[in-house]
């Protein structure tokens, strides 16, 4: 029994050592475990890093871009560029096109151009309406190309004029559509761009607007005639006096009977009679055509007028 009890009991003791063992190495292994923990004071400071990154990035993004908007020099030499083509290449558009670019002449110089933007802008701008109506590839280019040099001696008032006529032009080049490369879009979309900086630079465009108010421009080939209210009234009356005289000349015509002139043969006769009532037509169509135009001068000179007035 003794023998027994004693190896029972040394049976026990290793298991004893082991639970101490196990006791011993798990402690250690719980102080490794808490290690991995992470820090509260070091993971509040990283959250603070990360809201102060975070809220300068929001304030930098919220901050508006300030883009240089390009100088109208820059846009003047682009345009130039737009229309260095092949010497021949106006003259080579179809004939459509060739009317839409007399139509971007006609806006480009219509009215008191010198006036407007003055004397040497403006004659250049009169040349150049010239080479495109001439359909001059080279002229246009060499005058294009003097634009940013004229445009530096522009008052506000003429710089603004010139960005209204390089708007207008432009969209005539922009109504030609694709043609070729797309040369004449390039140059309808440097212009235009180049019209709307000009313009937006001028603070004023009084000057601009009391020139153009009152006045109507017509142009004939090369002739260009200034309509006002006076001479458009002036105009009226004197298609009033001509349609009376030209009714009274027909009816002095319808007056004089056939039988009353003799005739050395029935051919005179005949030539007579025909003459008789080429007349009678010529000078009905008068009166009549004198009639309208005495009612629209008259009806363009009450617009003018209230044109001028507002």
């Amino acid at each position: 029994m003794a023998s027994c009890s004693s190896s029972s009991i040394s049976l026990l003791q290793p298991l004893h050592s082991l639970s101490s063992s196990t006791l011993f190495f798990s402690q250690p292994s719980f102080h490794f475990s808490s290690s991995l923990k992470p820090n509260k004071s070091k993971r509040h400071n990283l959250s603070k890093s990360l809201t102060l990154r975070f809220a300068l990035t929001e304030s930098d993004s919220t901050k508006p871009l300030e883009i240089e908007e390009p100088s109208s020099k820059s846009l003047l030499l682009q345009l130039s560029k737009c229309f260095d083509l092949p010497s021949d290449y106006f003259q080579q558009l179809p004939n459509d096109l060739r009317l839409d670019l007399n139509d971007a002449a006609f806006d480009l110089s219509n009215g008191p151009v010198i006036d407007e933007c003055g004397q040497e802008l403006g004659e250049t701008l009169l040349n150049l309406s010239r080479a495109w109506e001439q359909a001059d590839t080279s002229t246009s280019r060499s005058l294009v190309e003097k634009l940013h040099e004229l445009e530096i001696l522009l008052t506000d008032g003429a710089r603004s004029a010139f960005g209204k006529r390089l708007i207008s032009a432009g969209k005539r080049f922009q109504g030609m559509g694709q043609y070729g490369k797309g040369e004449l879009q390039k140059i309808a979309k440097a212009m235009i761009t180049t019209g709307g900086v000009l313009s937006a630079k001028t603070s004023s465009v009084s000057v601009s607007n009391e020139s153009m108010s009152g006045t109507r421009m017509f142009k004939f080939g090369e002739l260009q005639v200034a309509v006002t209210p006076q001479k458009a009234y002036t105009g009226a009356a004197i298609a009033f006096i001509y349609g009376i005289l030209s009714w009274q000349i027909s009816q002095g015509i319808q007056s004089i009977p056939e039988n009353s002139l003799q005739y050395a043969n029935d051919n005179a006769l005949l030539i007579g009679k025909s003459l008789r009532a080429s007349l009678l037509a010529l000078f009905y169509a008068s009166t009549v055509l004198s009639g309208f135009t005495t009612a629209g001068l008259i009806l363009l000179a009450k617009q003018l007028s209230s044109k001028k007035d507002s």
